[in-house]
């Protein structure tokens, strides 16, 4: 119900958009008109018109926008070039590689995603500021907070950015530095916070709350070294301490619920976009990750891409390979994901690996799989079993059509279409729990941090808590449970490790581009594009 509560606002929203900008006949007889007067008399109808503005955020869970680039840019996915696919001229390498290019379209993509949100907010904005209405204070401060997350998202990937709040300006805006960004965000948050409601009900599912906000403050916090220079670990455990102590979120008994595709009754996310394969598709993970013949183990009606893919390394930091012998590499030896010794962690539920099969549960055949493929499994006139295997033999250009574990965080569902209908998670309470502890730790509180590191590894399955903590353990850790939400490029530029001769390629066959921490690769390019329509943006330092 929450969910079918905020798509139909989101709906709503969406046709009265395009009720406003779409060409009418003169000649036609007008007998209703949505206007300031008629329309904005209901929180029903504020909502309907907020729809447009968290819409938006509809370009997250698809291919080549803000996620891709943070995902790939990691250590945490890759796309190989898999013979006559995935090459697309090169984008993709160049993201992982960190050979980021101004003209990379992936880049222009999420300016666009970015700086669309921001523009359909002050739009919002502006019209809500010209109501005589007691409904609007309120509203407005729920745009400022969505404009900020847009904005702390802009100033992350690209620094330095246009600071844009007026609607009605027709001047190009100029550069702003990263400080001057980050001190906007923050102001912004400072006095809207107190104006957002409280409630984590289904009247505040999908929408910015009080909690919401905070957590936009406490990241820009926590990554206070980074962004200005000067750390503010204090602040941030202060805002993660107000989140946890208000009671309102606590951990799910079982990780893989708040990935579930009916998971809107997570006690644990904060922050959501409500996803619906109908109603608001976009989601779209299921295509980009799973294999071509794995339609077969979902019943899916359209046929995967067989792109997306998890590093070897990042796959294997979930198992201690002495103890689990299913994974030994360089080369995937078994297929055994149960040891009979050691721990497992309950969060390789984030993976596909090992054999597939179709529905039904029969063998399913990989007809194309490459005679190089070294599993020793070609013996099979008819093409061996489609095996997800951890090994990534390269990067470019002869990566296996079934390497790779493949991304299974979200639930799948059965007779899914290329959408999928899973809340996408911005925002959710392990995350605030681990920078709580990663404040505390850099506080020198580190009792306080591994017991809190510790209540994560306790949810996660059978795993043994931590006895000390170290710089190394924790970003494991926040690795393990926070894959691919969007947060792993930040920690390892936080952590001073993205780019480093700890940067993992082993095995793929390409030259690693090692880089100090502090390098200008921690910040993409401004887009060409973005530079040749407005003169006045510079660009960043080490792309001209």
């Amino acid at each position: 119900m929450k969910k079918l509560i905020n798509i139909r606002y989101f709906l709503i929203g969406l046709g009265i958009s395009y009720f406003a900008s779409s060409c009418v006949d003169l000649e036609e007889e007008v007998f209703s008109a949505v206007t300031a007067d008629n329309f904005f008399k209901t929180d029903e109808e504020f909502i309907s018109a907020l729809g447009q503005a968290y819409s938006s955020l509809g370009g997250l869970g698809n291919h080549s926008g803000l996620w891709s680039i943070n995902e790939i840019a990691s250590d945490e996915i890759v796309v190989s070039h898999k013979g006559g696919d995935w090459f697309d001229g090169g984008v993709l390498l160049q993201l992982h590689q960190h050979e980021f290019q101004p003209d990379n379209p992936f880049l222009q993509n999420t300016w666009n995603f970015l700086f669309g949100g921001i523009n359909t907010c002050n739009r919002l904005i502006f019209s809500f500021q010209q109501l005589d209405n007691p409904n609007s204070p309120a509203f407005i401060a729920e745009l400022r907070a969505l404009r900020a997350l847009y904005y702390y998202w802009a100033m992350d990937a690209f620094g330095n950015v246009p600071i844009v709040t007026d609607f009605t300006s027709t001047e190009a805006p100029d550069t702003k530095t990263r400080k001057e960004v980050y001190d906007f965000i923050l102001k912004e948050l400072n006095e809207i916070i107190p104006l957002l409601p409280v409630a984590k009900d289904g009247t505040t599912y999908g929408r910015m709350t009080k909690w919401a906000a905070l957590m936009i403050r406490m990241k820009l916090y926590l990554n206070a070294e980074v962004y200005t220079g000067t750390p503010q670990w204090a602040l941030a455990a202060a805002d993660a301490s107000e989140i946890i102590n208000s009671g309102r979120y606590s951990l799910s008994p079982s990780y893989k619920d708040n990935f579930a595709i009916n998971n809107s009754g997570s006690s644990e996310n904060i922050f959501v976009y409500p996803y619906d394969k109908v109603f608001a598709g976009g989601f779209n993970w299921v295509m980009m990750t799973l294999h071509i013949v794995s339609q077969s183990t979902f019943n899916l009606t359209q046929q995967p891409w067989n792109g997306y893919q998890t590093l070897e390394e990042f796959y294997n930091s979930y198992v201690d390979p002495e103890k689990n012998p299913g994974v030994q590499g360089p080369v995937w030896k078994g297929l055994a994901l149960q040891p009979s010794t050691g721990t497992i962690d309950g969060r390789l539920s984030n993976f596909l690996v090992g054999p597939q099969t179709r529905a039904d549960g029969t063998v399913l055949i990989d007809p194309g799989v490459e005679p190089t493929d070294p599993t020793g499994r070609n013996g099979d006139p008819n093409g061996p079993p489609l095996t997800f295997m951890p090994y990534l033999n390269e990067i470019s250009p002869g990566g296996l059509r079934q390497a790779g574990a493949r991304i299974a965080k979200y639930e799948f569902e059965m007779g899914g279409t290329n959408n999928m209908s899973n809340d996408f998670v911005i925002f959710r309470l392990s995350d605030v729990i681990l920078s709580l502890a990663e404040a505390r730790f850099r506080l020198g509180q580190t009792t306080e941090a591994l017991a809190l590191v510790n209540q994560i590894r306790a949810r996660a399955g059978n795993l043994s808590p931590f006895t000390t903590l170290t710089e190394e353990n924790l970003l494991a850790e926040r690795g393990r449970e926070m894959y691919v939400e969007m947060t792993r490029r930040q920690d390892l530029i936080r952590f001073k490790k993205y780019g480093s001769a700890w940067w993992p390629f082993a095995g793929m066959n390409r030259p690693k581009r090692v880089h100090s921490p502090g390098s200008f690769l921690e910040l993409f390019p401004i887009p060409a594009p973005q530079i040749l329509a407005n003169p006045k943006l510079k660009q960043n330092p080490g792309y001209n």
